[in-house]
């Protein structure tokens, strides 16, 4: 077992900052190879303090913030404008870079791309969902209307 200092959220393991031990194989070849952890050491103990810092600058000031946000987010659908084949194919996949930037631009508010989660691939147009966890105890889910380009 090795055991890690996260980086970034990993869902179903922890958030930036946590302390965490999983299997060595893991830990080496997707973890660490991707910069989603570092290796914990004595003197990490310094690192946990200034990423869990910096995760609590980032997230919501408050739950009800979040709860606002959540709403506004799950009341509207989302237009996401992408190039396209003229059979509807995407040149590409949609990220979770685009719907961010997509959710700004409906002025729904800012979210973190890596706060977005797509369960399925994207590679044509028309209706999906994606998850966006605003807070520890909120998650939103958004309709995108993937469209073409003209």
């Amino acid at each position: 077992m090795a055991k890690l200092i996260l980086t970034q959220e990993i869902t179903g393991l922890g958030t930036a900052g946590d302390v965490i031990e999983v299997k060595d194989g893991y830990a080496r070849n997707y973890l660490l190879p991707r910069g989603f952890a570092l290796m914990w050491t004595k003197g990490g103990e310094k690192q946990v303090e200034s990423i869990q810092a910096a995760r609590v600058a980032r997230e919501h000031a408050s739950l009800e913030d979040a709860q606002t946000q959540a709403a506004a987010l799950s009341s509207k659908a989302v237009q996401l404008t992408v190039k396209a084949g003229a059979s509807g194919r995407l040149f590409g996949t949609v990220k979770t870079a685009d719907v961010a930037k997509a959710v700004e631009a409906a002025g729904l508010g800012t979210i973190d791309k890596r706060k977005v989660e797509i369960p399925t691939h994207i590679k044509s147009v028309g209706s999906y969902q994606a998850n966006v966890r605003l807070h520890d105890d909120v998650a939103a889910v958004i309709d995108l209307e993937v469209v073409a380009s003209k």
